[in-house]
């Protein structure tokens, strides 16, 4: 009896929570829709690792609305990052199956990840990998498919994803690097600029290596090949 009793409060329990967690989700989402995100988990983070390291906290951002980022910044990203943005409804399968066998034969390990998944995860979870976070990381893409339109959603990304050291989204970047806004970025700085986002704390556009020299061409080499971006 003592065990049903227990079993029946643990039940409870996990359903309520699992009524909050769906219920706060949804409201943030959909919050996110017409407010700016102002910080993330990643943010904080890298702040607190800064003042661990001595150095002063630092998150330079500066939203910039849809409009007004440079076409080439948004025919850049979907370039390197992820070339069947308009298509999917948050996932793309073949590139995860891709990614799951280049994996099983090589030790550098590659993300299947669109851009949808990466602005989830940037948003709205914790720095880190575990199966725990993917599960999370999926629930709030299905939600930002749903609430979200594909221009919000590219917003979002090129607002919120590191550049640097204390350095996030594309305007920052762009006034750090080339001293100009992200409106008038062209083809070669924008494909620059997502040439490093695999690691945007090794690498910089400031000073960009063979392979992120490399990794520009290949991108540029993309935005030539899509399509018109009907957002």
């Amino acid at each position: 009896m003592i065990k049903s009793g227990i079993l029946k409060l643990i039940l409870r329990l996990l359903k309520l929570f699992i009524v909050f967690f769906v219920g706060l989700s949804l409201v943030w989402v959909v919050l996110y829709r017409f407010v700016n995100p102002p910080v993330t988990w990643l943010m904080i983070t890298r702040g607190f690792e800064r003042k661990a390291d001595g150095k002063d906290w630092k998150i330079d951002k500066h939203w910039i609305n849809f409009d007004d980022i440079a076409d080439p910044m948004m025919r850049a990203a979907v370039a390197a990052e992820d070339q069947s943005f308009l298509e999917h409804h948050g996932f793309d399968f073949h590139a995860i199956e891709k990614a799951i066998d280049k994996n099983q034969h090589s030790r550098k390990l590659i993300g299947g990840s669109t851009i949808s998944q990466q602005t989830a995860k940037n948003v709205f979870l914790w720095p880190g990998r575990s199966y725990i976070r993917k599960a999370f990381e999926a629930w709030f893409t299905l939600l930002i498919e749903a609430f979200w339109s594909k221009q919000r959603i590219m917003e979002v990304y090129l607002n919120e994803i590191e550049m640097g050291d204390g350095i996030y989204g594309v305007e920052a970047a762009s006034q750090t690097y080339f001293h100009k806004s992200a409106s008038n970025l062209n083809r070669s700085q924008a494909a620059l600029i997502a040439a490093v986002w695999p690691n945007p704390l090794k690498w910089s556009p400031a000073a960009p290596s063979p392979y992120i020299v490399h990794r520009k061409y290949l991108i540029m080499k993309n935005m030539r090949r899509l399509g018109p971006l009907d957002f």
